[in-house]
């Protein structure tokens, strides 16, 4: 019996201030979720918008040149291929509807996984098509202006590398941050409990 009023004694005294409550972890895990789905859904609309207008576009101009054909059928495949990326990671947010801290500790794992594949493969096929697509598409309209050429391409190559070095590392770093910190709270919640 001694056992047992230690126990009692010894979990009281657990400072337990930093850690949220039940409700208060549901509504993160809801939260996340929420506005993951948001998101996706959000680029899934415009990038088969995008997808609509680039094709669209083929059609209805009359491009004298196969490289303008090329060009937008890259940046409509990039499009396409971002938003069916999308639409294929939607299925796991939906399944997080109710689950414990365990399954939500491995669903994070799961994003991150997926984050890195993401980043090192996908984002570059999707960037390498698009930036290909803008080359191309732009040189029909740039080939008999020597100063619109220069122009035109040193405005696509400085955007490009934009988002190649600067834009690509930072968005990745900041969801990869986001994804930590989440972690770290679910874990340090798990630990108070064993």
């Amino acid at each position: 019996m001694d056992n047992l009023d230690d126990l009692k004694a010894v979990w009281h005294t657990a400072k337990t201030d930093s850690l949220p409550s039940s409700g208060e972890m549901v509504r993160l895990i809801r939260k996340f979720r929420g506005q993951k789905l948001r998101n996706k859904w959000l680029v899934i609309v415009i990038s088969l918008l995008l997808t609509i207008l680039f094709v669209a576009i083929l059609f209805i101009f009359p491009f004298k040149l196969i490289s303008s054909f090329i060009g937008g059928g890259l940046m409509a495949l990039g499009s396409l291929m971002l938003a069916l990326t999308n639409i294929r990671s939607l299925k796991r947010f939906y399944r997080l509807d109710d689950s414990s801290n365990l399954e939500f500790i491995a669903f994070i794992e799961q994003t991150r996984k997926n984050q890195l594949i993401y980043y090192r493969k996908i984002m570059v096929f999707i960037m390498l098509s698009y930036s290909l697509g803008y080359m191309l598409y732009a040189y029909e309209l740039t080939w008999k202006h020597p100063s619109w050429f220069v122009g035109v391409y040193a405005v696509i190559t400085i955007y490009c590398s934009i988002m190649w070095f600067i834009v690509r590392p930072r968005a990745y770093k900041k969801g990869a941050a986001k994804l930590d910190a989440m972690q770290a709270k679910h874990e340090n919640i798990l630990k108070q409990l064993k």
